[in-house]
C-alpha cells in the first residue's frame, strides 16, 4: 500500500521520499507537474493540485497514510477529500506562530487547516519547524560568483533546523504509532548567527567567504523582487531583536532519541549547493 507524499519535490518532502524508499515502502508523489518532477527511481508520480481538491482523488486510491504539505487552497475541503478517500494517518508539515493574531491571513489559513485535520483525521501528527537551514541556499549565487553574502543583521541568531531532522520525525510518525496526536516544533540544537553560518559554509567548501551586512533599507531593496512586501517587513521586524529565534526545542531528541543535526553538518551535507 503506497504512502502519498505531497511536496515531494521540496526540501523536506524530498528527504521524506528518500527515507521511505530506504525503509522499503512504496511511495507515491503528488505534484502539479509530473513531467518536471525529479524524483528517485521507483517513485510513482501522480498529478494533483490543492486548488482543485477533487483532482487529488486519483493520487489517493489505495492510500491510508499521507505526508501533507499544503500552503493554499480550501484547507477543510482538502481534508474532506483525504478522509473520504480512506486516509487514516496524516503527518502535517505546516506553520503555527501563536504570537501572530487570528486575523493575520496566513496564520488564519493555517489554523483553520489544523483544526480540520484534528477534527477529521483519525491519526495525525503536526510538524511546525523552526527556520530551515536550507534557507541559506539563497546565498549560493553570490557565494559562487563572488565569495560574498550580503544580508542584514549579521549577529541575528536562529535555531536553524536541518530538513532531514524534520523528515525523520515525519517518517517515524507515518510508520509507527508513537507520535499520533502529537505536535512537534523541531529546531536545531543551537542558535546560529548569520555571520557564523557564512563562516561554516566557507569552512565546508574550503573557501574564505565575506559577510557584508546590509542596512534594513538595503535589504528591503534587495528583497523587493524576491518576497511579498509583508514577508519582507516581517523579516526586518524579526531582525531588530538580536537574539532572534534562539529557543531550542527538545522535540528532535525526544522524537528521534538523538540530538538534532548541527548547521556545520548541514553545510558539509550541502557543499555542492555552493560550489
Amino acid at each position: 500500500m503506497p504512502i502519498l507524499v505531497t511536496g515531494a519535490t521540496g526540501t523536506v518532502g524530498g528527504c521524506v521520499v528518500r527515507r521511505l524508499l530506504a525503509a522499503g515502502h512504496a511511495v507515491r508523489a503528488l505534484t502539479r507537474n509530473p513531467s518536471a518532477a525529479r524524483l528517485p527511481a521507483g517513485v510513482e508520480v501522480v498529478a494533483g493540485d490543492f486548488a482543485d481538491p477533487a483532482s487529488l482523488v486519483p493520487a489517493l486510491r489505495g492510500v491510508e497514510r499521507v505526508h501533507l504539505v499544503a500552503m493554499d487552497g480550501d484547507g477543510p475541503a482538502i481534508v474532506d477529500v483525504l478522509v473520504e478517500a480512506g486516509v487514516r494517518r496524516l503527518t502535517h508539515l505546516g506553520h503555527d506562530d501563536p504570537s501572530r493574531p487570528d486575523d493575520d491571513p496566513l496564520e488564519s489559513w493555517h489554523r483553520v487547516l489544523r483544526k480540520a485535520i484534528e477534527s477529521s483525521v483519525p491519526e495525525w501528527t503536526h510538524l511546525f519547524p523552526g527556520e530551515f537551514m536550507a534557507n541559506t541556499r539563497e546565498w549560493a549565487p553570490s557565494i559562487r560568483a563572488e565569495g560574498v553574502v550580503r544580508a542584514p543583521f549579521g549577529d541575528w541568531r536562529s535555531t536553524l533546523v536541518h530538513e532531514d531532522d524534520i523528515a525523520a520525525i515525519a517518517v517515524e510518525a507515518l510508520l509507527t504509532d508513537d507520535h499520533v496526536g502529537r505536535t512537534y516544533q523541531p529546531t536545531g540544537p543551537e542558535p546560529v548567527g548569520r555571520r557564523d553560518a557564512v563562516r561554516m559554509i566557507g569552512e565546508a567548501i574550503g573557501r574564505e567567504l565575506r559577510f557584508d551586512e546590509l542596512t534594513p533599507e538595503q535589504a528591503r531593496e534587495q528583497w523587493q523582487d524576491v518576497y511579498p512586501p509583508e514577508i519582507v517587513e516581517w523579516f526586518l521586524e524579526m531582525g531588530r531583536y538580536p537574539e532572534g529565534n534562539s529557543w531550542v526545542s527538545p522535540d528532535v531528541e525526544e522524537a528521534l532519541g538523538r540530538p538534532g543535526l548541527t548547521f556545520d553538518r548541514w553545510a558539509r551535507d550541502h557543499v555542492a549547493d555552493f560550489t
